[in-house]
């Protein structure tokens, strides 16, 4: 599938992310890089959207575009139908990051509560909102524990408590799980599926693994070598209700063969085009 047509592919519902022929430039001392290179994209509400790609196709580079980390240098982006700046402003978004990044002299509570308490709600509110957040991650009973009692993935279930806990209905996940072990990970796939549903949250996912891009998303957006193009967006035919015996299904492994493929193709685009 072409970048073109790709890219409006699914623009019935609202838009929470439109991405127009977005590039991006990093200038240094050896000469430019291009990071991203007219990318279109649109993300619907209620999307689960992962982006798979070789390291240094620019998947981070365009997640903290979204979140206003990164300032495209071309192009146009919008979120919730507003700037990234004003987007991050009126916090309309979670972030996820690789590493739990919790503050190791707080407990897990008070690591949630950081984004409540930096936006001013009260004691009560706080406490209501953390309690209600390590509930949809299974962390009840470790409020007063510190990060370094818990394991990696525990750990990755605050980072995601902290980052739901203000309500925020985009969130934005920077390979979570890239660092924890197969089982580990597994059971965190199924657990962020259950909480998807719950919520019903907008969710951008970056991951290097194609079994767990194909087992979480709605649509697959796959990108090729730098500079970062879209050069497929694959929409899923398995059901929302996922369990993890589901990858050995042929419907699965079909999906996953689209990816795959496409990934070679992003590679075989690049090669032509140098």
């Amino acid at each position: 599938m072409s970048e073109t047509s790709s890219a409006t592919a699914c623009t019935n519902g609202p838009a929470v992310i439109r991405a127009e022929n977005l590039g991006l430039t990093f200038p240094t001392g050896d000469g430019d890089i291009v990071a991203l290179s007219d990318v279109n994209l649109t993300i619907e509400k209620g999307d689960f959207v992962s982006f798979i790609g070789p390291s240094g196709c620019g998947k981070t580079t365009f997640l903290r575009t979204i979140a206003d980390l990164e300032k495209p240098t071309s192009g146009t982006l919008s979120v919730n139908g507003m700037s990234p700046e004003e987007a991050r402003k009126a916090r309309a978004y979670g972030y996820v990051f690789q590493a739990a990044a919790l503050y190791p002299w707080r407990t897990i509570e008070k690591n949630i509560a950081l984004p409540l308490e930096i936006m001013g709600h009260s004691a009560g509110e706080q406490a209501e909102r953390v309690k209600r957040t390590m509930e949809l991650v299974n962390l009840s009973g470790f409020e007063k524990k510190y990060p370094w009692q818990l394991s990696g993935g525990m750990q990755q279930r605050a980072s995601i408590a902290r980052a739901l806990s203000f309500d925020a209905d985009l969130l934005l996940m920077d390979e979570p799980f890239g660092a924890l072990d197969e089982i580990v990970r597994d059971h965190l796939n199924s657990e962020l599926l259950k909480l998807w549903a719950r919520t019903e949250k907008t969710i951008c996912f970056v991951t290097h693994s194609i079994p767990e891009a194909v087992y979480l998303s709605t649509r697959i957006v796959v990108m090729s070598p730098r500079p970062g193009r879209v050069t497929d967006i694959i929409e899923s035919t398995l059901p929302r209700d996922r369990p993890l015996d589901i990858r050995e299904t042929p419907e699965f492994l079909a999906i996953a063969a689209r990816v795959r493929e496409g990934l070679r193709a992003g590679h075989s685009y690049e090669e032509g085009s140098v």
